[in-house]
């Protein structure tokens, strides 16, 4: 009987600590990053905030969902010919922000335009295989390739590929700006123009409105924890050890299962690290387990292989000698490698590693720098920006092609690496294509030329009245699709 009386409080003090918001007024969005503004594509990539404000007012041919698979954008439909090398894309009635008709004339022009010089798009390397994008009418676009490129779709749903105009800025929805101030703007769902005019519109209500703010990680969970916000977006390893110092119910944190890289890129291959066995020394002497306790068991396993799974490659993927060794083994190979190359080369070994200057950078600098210091090594720790041997490389995966991952862990390789990479991008037929992925795999891990430690840990705040929203692997939560009646 006392159990049974116990039950009703246990539940309202769990409702109490999920932090419930009524369902009332804008969705109130912090974004980890700056202040809402379009980016220069030719200058830097753009961050969260940035990347939420493309997608919200100047979507794509196609979008993420809340469950980060492909629906309409710009695009009411599509199919795919000539064997994988021709996209037709049929545009939907759609409105830039001033009121003038989207055409098929302007996507094209603008879609050419983001992956062509002096562009400094991201995903640009990933769309080489693009030879054309023309307007065969004013509704239908076609995307000719020279390649077969099955996970074009969601390269194309990436913000990084928002169309959207310079002069006025904005794009065809499904939000515009109505209202801007220092560090957020407030979104409106953008009006229809396919809508018959004999139908009975309702005005969009207040709670179907967004206040998108770019703030830091400590501000958003301030404001969180406060209650002015109904969400926080962008997080990462970088800040997630702010979320354990702060009163955040347990039922409010979520974490996206996502797919990417995160580890240490090999940045300068002198010294120490000219060979394969001083560049493993250093994957050996990482204790994954421990690093990922350090932040929180949720975050997943280590990760001790490039590819997280076959994915478009001709083989299973490629392990690296080193990690096949038991935890002992490793370190002991690891102190003597030191040892040996020591002996050629007197004196102290130092490594200058770059890591973000955030909360989880100390406790990434203190887990990996002890570890090096265990084998004989001194670490040094510099800005990211700044002159380095060992870089941090936390990125979240836009599609699902092996060759993101080895290109991206490829910033030093060896020959055969680079020439397989380079192969498989040329690749005439998707079989070719797996051939040459698989070897450059195969190199990669022989040359150790990234050390992987986890997946991107990435993070979010979320309001029960949210409840569109999923985890997803792109980690990515479009603004439309928050509530169940969003648009």
């Amino acid at each position: 009987m006392t159990v049974q009386r116990r039950i009703p409080a246990l539940l309202l003090l769990l409702l109490a600590s999920c932090n419930p918001r009524p369902d009332t007024g804008p969705v109130v969005v912090s974004a980890i990053g700056g202040r809402p503004s379009y980016p220069d594509v030719n200058k830097r990539p753009a961050d969260t905030t940035q990347r939420l404000l493309l997608d919200s007012t100047a979507q794509g041919l196609v979008r993420f969902d809340a469950t980060g698979q492909i629906e309409p954008g710009l695009a009411e439909r599509w199919i795919v010919i000539d064997q994988g090398r021709t996209y037709i894309f049929r545009l939907r009635e759609a409105e830039w922000s001033d009121g003038g008709k989207v055409t098929a004339a302007d996507v094209a022009i603008i879609l050419k335009r983001a992956i062509a010089p002096p562009s400094r798009n991201p995903l640009k390397p990933f769309l080489t295989a693009i030879e054309d994008i023309v307007s065969m009418t004013d509704q239908v676009i076609e995307v000719r390739l020279s390649r077969p490129r099955p996970d074009l779709l969601k390269l194309f749903a990436q913000p990084e590929l928002a169309v959207r105009h310079e002069n006025p800025p904005g794009g065809s929805g499904p939000f515009r700006v109505s209202a801007t101030a220092a560090n957020s703007v407030m979104l409106r769902p953008a009006f229809d123009p396919a809508r018959s005019p004999d139908d009975e519109v309702s005005e969009p209500g207040p709670e179907q409105n967004v206040q998108l703010i770019g703030e830091n990680a400590a501000r958003a969970l301030l404001r969180f924890v406060h209650k002015d916000s109904d969400l926080v977006v962008g997080g990462s390893a970088s800040d997630w050890p702010l979320v354990t110092m702060t009163k955040v119910a347990p039922a409010n944190i979520r974490l996206d299962p996502a797919a990417g890289m995160f580890g240490l890129a090999i940045v300068k291959r002198d010294g120490f690290l000219a060979s394969a066995a001083g560049r493993a020394a250093i994957a050996e002497a990482i204790d994954r387990p421990a690093l990922i306790a350090a932040f929180t068991p949720d975050w997943g396993q280590p990760v001790e292989r490039l590819l997280p799974d076959k994915l478009d490659s001709a083989s299973a993927p490629s392990v690296s000698a080193w990690a096949t060794l038991t935890p002992d083994a490793r370190l002991a190979d690891a102190r003597q490698q030191v040892a040996t190359y020591r002996l050629a080369n007197p004196g102290e070994i130092s490594l200058r590693m770059a890591l973000p200057a955030t909360p989880g950078g100390n406790v990434l600098w203190g887990q990996i720098g002890a570890r090096l210091a265990t084998i004989g090594i001194r670490p040094i720790r510099v800005a990211m920006n700044a002159e380095a041997d060992l870089r941090l490389v936390d990125e979240v995966a836009p599609y699902d092609s092996a060759r993101w991952y080895l290109a991206t862990a490829c910033v030093l390789c060896s020959d055969d690496a680079q020439t397989a990479l380079t192969a498989a991008r040329d690749a005439p037929t998707m079989a070719e294509r797996a051939t040459h992925i698989a070897e450059a795999d195969a190199a990669l891990a022989a040359d150790v030329a990234f050390i992987p430690i986890a997946t991107p840990l990435r993070w979010s705040l979320v309001s029960l009245r949210l409840q569109q929203w999923q985890g997803n692997p792109r980690a990515w939560h479009p603004l439309n699709r928050l509530r169940n009646d969003t648009n």
